[in-house]
């Protein structure tokens, strides 16, 4: 990890100095770095412990372009806060991190066509695509609120799963390009990145300190599993009174905590956790058919930690 943070910083330089501070600051700001470590992870689990450059080159363009879609993410929600720090709008204003986003996104395209990671650069394109879709999915859904499960899970599989499954399908690529591995790890990311983003709709009901406040979901009208879920089992009252809530009183604090005990008390919390334990179970079910190694064990240590986590 150490390596490819000096790789990454590299692959983000330019002669601009004002690019170089900007980028300098996002890097001295990141998360947990869960995606390059599922990258290095998997090329390691399928190849016997090796990595190649090809390796850090695909952690590289992930992180590039997923950074990519943060910056601009925080444009679009007006954001002024990206993991407890301010964000780049907030900083340097939506001109500037908007070019900063394309920036980001044309380096990561770079990178891989310089090196004719091509198969890597699939990939990844193809997640981008799917990220945008399914956002846009999600906000045409949310204007009717007429969110089905099978509509839910594709919104999530677009948003959230399918970047983690890219990392996963990227690492084995890397070093097994064209092999069955690739598209086992594509799935094996996917179920990851379905519990994964599961575990957040959670927190929406979690009185917790976490990263995000109690309610934001439903304040911002997201559907989420243990709402839609309530929702398609309340009778025609019942009903009627939480779409009234969320479309007309979702600013109001006292009734979204009403909204909240609501799905509580109707088992929709209890659901999203059986569901979010069956794509825990399909993952793990995965990695089985691999041989027992550290780079295993620390793959399954991770598809618990999506669970387990407290943030």
């Amino acid at each position: 990890m150490d390596l490819f943070e000096q790789k990454f910083l590299l692959s983000m330089s330019s002669k601009v100095a004002l690019l170089n501070r900007i980028t300098t600051y996002i890097v001295n700001r990141k998360g947990k770095q869960m995606r390059p470590m599922f990258v290095f992870l998997v090329a390691k689990m399928v190849s016997n412990g090796e990595v190649k450059e090809r390796t850090y080159r695909g952690a590289s363009v992930i992180e590039l372009i997923h950074t990519a879609t943060l910056v601009h993410d925080d444009v679009v929600d007006d954001s002024n806060r990206r993991r407890g720090f301010f964000s780049v709008n907030a900083l340097w204003k939506n001109k500037i991190a908007v070019l900063i986003g394309d920036y980001l996104l044309s380096k990561g395209l770079l990178l891989s066509i310089d090196n004719n990671d091509f198969d890597l650069l699939k990939i990844i394109s193809v997640a981008v695509r799917e990220m945008s879709e399914g956002e846009l999915l999600q906000i045409e859904k949310a204007r009717k609120l007429d969110i089905t499960e099978d509509v839910y899970y594709e919104i999530i599989r677009q948003k959230t799963a399918t970047l983690i499954a890219a990392c996963c399908s990227l690492g084995a690529a890397s070093v097994k390009p064209e092999s069955e591995h690739v598209e086992k790890m594509r799935k094996f990311g996917e179920l990851i990145g379905m519990a994964f983003q599961i575990k957040d709709d959670l927190f929406d009901y979690s009185d917790d300190q976490i990263g995000k406040p109690t309610g934001i979901d439903i304040k911002e009208q997201k559907m989420t599993l243990p709402l839609i879920h309530v929702l398609n089992n309340a009778d025609k009252k019942d009903r009627k009174w939480l779409i009234n809530s969320i479309k007309n009183h979702n600013k109001d604090k006292k009734r979204v905590k009403e909204v909240i005990a609501y799905v509580k008390a109707h088992g929709g919390l209890d659901y999203a956790i059986s569901k979010m334990t069956t794509f825990q179970n399909e993952a793990l079910d995965i990695l089985n058919n691999y041989p027992d190694s550290n780079y295993k064990t620390s793959l399954e240590l991770m598809v618990n930690y999506v669970i387990e986590r407290k943030k």
